[in-house]
């Protein structure tokens, strides 16, 4: 009998409709839309999500199906309400979306203590086929993420038309300004958790919620100053779970397998989606294109 024959796994999504009133576009201070976009990408996001709902949730069902997993969407209720008041509560300069996506981090550790192995997908990720995720990736040799890594500007490159604080570039120089002030190498990595893979065992070598109130202070004074960055990256910088992810996984020595295009396509200013995709993550919401490569 193989190690796969006695694991118990699951697949999850969690899908939050945030409030209009508490989306983060309305604070003027923040840099999250880039200045040459019409429309706020969080509007654009609440607005398709909703549209598709039923789709994005029944393709992923259908896959954990195939493959003989247990499917959890995670929505709405008492657990989520919980945590957002207790965060809230301890921590009201989070908005509603940095909670939302320390969440989905948070039920990464409760799922791994009943699973052995755990496969998280944003909600806008679509599989394409029904390969086994669980079967091409070893996660007893790490935790399976993507980087953007490739997506990260020089300093002198970053202003308002070509950063947010969401970007790529702005986790990366966050999460170096923490491991600067951790003491720590800077040669880091920008993590992407639209897609994650994990066992207990390296989740707990991460440790991503200890020392959880500390870390958020240290982002909140990197917001003001840095011995690293200058002042002008410093507005990008926020409370960003990805941000934390990075850190902690140089801070723990924590080993990672690296997804490559077949498994996390970033899937945002092309037109379309390569035939070998297998999880499509849909940055830029067309949900109309993925579909129309699925049904052909």
């Amino acid at each position: 009998i193989n190690r796969w024959d006695k694991m118990k796994r699951v697949i999850y999504s969690f899908y939050i409709d945030i409030p209009k009133h508490e989306l983060d576009i309305f604070d003027k201070e923040l840099p999250i839309v880039k200045n040459n976009k019409a429309k706020p990408i969080n509007l654009v996001t609440k607005d398709r999500l909703k549209k598709h709902f039923l789709r994005l949730l029944v393709e992923k069902e259908a896959y954990a199906k195939k493959l003989g997993y247990d499917f959890k969407l995670f929505e709405y209720g008492p657990d989520w309400i919980l945590f957002e008041q207790k965060l809230k509560r301890e921590h009201p300069y989070l908005t509603t979306y940095n909670i939302v996506n320390f969440y989905k981090i948070h039920l990464l550790y409760e799922l791994a203590k009943q699973y052995d192995e755990v496969l998280y997908l944003d909600f806008d990720v679509v599989p394409m086929q029904h390969v086994d995720f669980f079967e091409h990736w070893d996660l007893t040799k790490g935790i399976a993420v993507l980087n953007n890594n490739d997506r990260v500007l020089v300093p002198e490159n970053v202003t308002d038309s070509s950063t947010t604080i969401r970007s790529p570039t702005a986790k990366f120089y966050n999460a170096q300004a923490m491991l600067f002030e951790k003491g720590l190498s800077t040669k880091n990595d920008v993590i992407n958790t639209g897609i994650i893979g994990a066992n207990a065992e390296h989740l707990n070598t991460l440790a991503y919620f200890k020392d959880f109130d500390k870390n958020l202070k240290l982002m909140t004074d990197l917001t003001k100053e840095s011995d690293l960055h200058p002042p002008r990256l410093l507005k990008y910088f926020g409370w960003d779970n990805e941000t934390l992810f990075a850190v902690k996984i140089k801070e723990n020595n924590v080993p990672i397998l690296w997804l490559d295009d077949k498994w996390h396509y970033f899937f945002s200013s092309q037109k379309h989606v390569p035939g070998k995709v297998i999880l499509c993550h849909t940055i830029n919401k067309d949900f109309d294109t993925v579909w129309r490569v699925l049904d052909a």
